[in-house]
C-alpha cells in the first residue's frame, strides 16, 4: 500500500513515522509546500519526497494524509476526493465554517471516504468511557467535565491563522464530547480572556476559556482550556451518572498536585505534549485510516462529525463575544446522509 502525506511539518513527520511503521504499508511519499522540507523528513525517516502536491496526487496513492495548513484543507480535501483517493485530514475540516458546510455536502455526492482525524476517539480511556455509556453501566448521564490544558502556547504566527482557541484546542473536547455521550448539543455558552502572551489578546483571541453546553437529552456538559499549564499537558474528561461515574486521564501523568496531607497522587511524571499523551490513539487512528483504504470499514470519523464539532466551535465564540447563550440551531448545519 502506498500513502501519500501532504504537509512535512511537525505533525506530518509524526504521522509519516508513524504509518512507516504498519506492516501494511510498503511505501510512503511526503510533499509539503516547502520542498526542502519534505526532503528532510523522508530523508530522516528514508522515505520518497516529491516536489508538490499535485506530484503527490499523481504519485499512484492509495491513500492521502492531509496534515497542511487548516487554509488548506478544503482544497485538499477536494483534489484527494477529486483523485478518487480515500483521504485523512488533520481537524478540523476547514477554516471556514461555510467550506466546512460545502465539504459535508460534498461528501453526500460521493464515494470517496473521507477521514477527519480527531485522535482521541481512538484513545483507550475515551474508548471505555464511550462504551460505559452505551452499555448503561453509569445509569443515565447528567453530568460532563472536558478539559484541555496545554503546557504553552503556541508561536505568534500560528496563533494568527489558528482560528482561536475554542476552533483549535477546544474542538477536540467538542469532538469526544458527541462521541462519548451520542447525543447532540442544544445550547451553547462561553467566555474567556486572555492574561498571558500580548500577541493572543492583539490576534482578537484568548489563552484561557471555559463554558457550558447543554445537550439535547439534557446532560449538562462543562468545557475548560487553557495556553498557559505549564506543568504539564492535561487532558481530562469525568462522565457521573445516575449509577456511576467514570473519568479518562485520570493517572500518575496528571499535572496536578495534590493539596491533602500525605497523598502522593499523583506520582507522575507528566506528559509535556499532545502527541507524548496521545502517541498510542495516533497510531490506532491511522491503522483504522488504512482499514479505510482497504474498504474494510467506513470512515469512523466523517466530514459531518467535523463539522458538528466546527459548529460547536462557532457557536462558543459567538457566545462569547456576544455574552449570550446560542443555541445551536442557529449555527448552520446541513443534514446527515442516510
Amino acid at each position: 500500500m502506498r500513502i501519500g502525506i501532504a504537509g512535512a511539518g511537525r505533525i506530518g513527520a509524526y504521522h509519516a513515522a508513524t504509518l512507516k511503521g504498519l506492516p501494511v504499508v510498503d511505501e510512503v511519499v511526503l510533499a509539503d509546500a516547502l520542498p526542502e522540507a519534505a526532503s528532510r523528513v523522508a530523508g530522516e525517516l528514508r522515505l520518497e519526497a516529491v516536489p508538490d502536491v499535485e506530484a503527490l496526487l499523481d504519485a499512484g496513492l492509495d491513500g492521502l494524509v492531509i496534515a497542511s495548513p487548516t487554509t488548506t484543507h478544503d482544497a485538499m480535501i477536494r483534489a484527494g476526493v477529486a483523485a478518487g483517493v480515500p483521504t485523512f485530514c488533520e481537524k478540523p475540516v476547514a477554516a471556514e465554517l461555510s467550506s466546512a458546510l460545502a465539504l459535508a455536502q460534498l461528501e453526500r455526492s460521493t464515494s470517496v471516504p473521507i477521514h477527519i482525524g480527531f485522535q482521541r476517539r481512538f484513545d483507550a480511556g475515551y474508548m471505555r468511557a464511550r462504551q460505559a455509556v452505551v452499555d448503561g453501566e453509569l445509569g443515565f448521564v447528567h453530568t460532563v467535565r472536558a478539559t484541555t490544558l496545554d503546557t504553552a502556547p503556541p508561536p505568534e504566527e500560528y496563533i494568527k491563522v489558528s482560528g482561536g482557541l475554542f476552533r483549535d484546542c477546544s474542538i477536540h473536547d467538542f469532538d469526544i464530547i458527541r462521541f462519548v455521550t451520542g447525543s447532540e448539543v442544544r445550547t451553547a455558552y462561553a467566555v474567556g480572556a486572555n492574561k498571558g502572551e500580548p500577541y493572543i489578546g492583539g490576534a482578537g483571541d484568548i489563552d484561557t476559556g471555559s463554558g457550558v453546553f447543554v445537550l439535547e437529552d439534557d446532560t449538562v456538559v462543562t468545557f475548560s482550556a487553557t495556553r498557559h499549564n505549564a506543568y504539564g499537558h492535561d487532558v481530562r474528561m469525568e462522565v457521573h451518572g445516575s449509577t456511576g461515574d467514570i473519568a479518562v486521564g485520570l493517572d500518575d501523568t496528571l499535572a496536578l498536585v495534590s493539596a491533602e496531607p500525605g497523598v502522593a497522587f499523583p506520582a507522575g511524571p507528566t506528559v509535556r505534549s499532545f502527541m507524548d499523551r496521545f502517541l498510542p490513539a495516533y497510531q490506532r487512528e491511522l491503522a483504522t485510516f488504512v482499514e479505510v483504504v482497504r474498504g474494510e470499514r467506513p470512515s469512523p470519523c466523517t466530514v459531518y462529525d467535523g463539522l458538528q464539532a466546527q459548529r460547536m466551535a462557532e457557536a462558543c465564540d459567538l457566545s462569547r463575544r456576544e455574552g449570550r447563550v446560542v443555541p445551536l440551531a442557529e449555527i448552520p448545519d446541513v443534514e446527515p446522509a442516510s
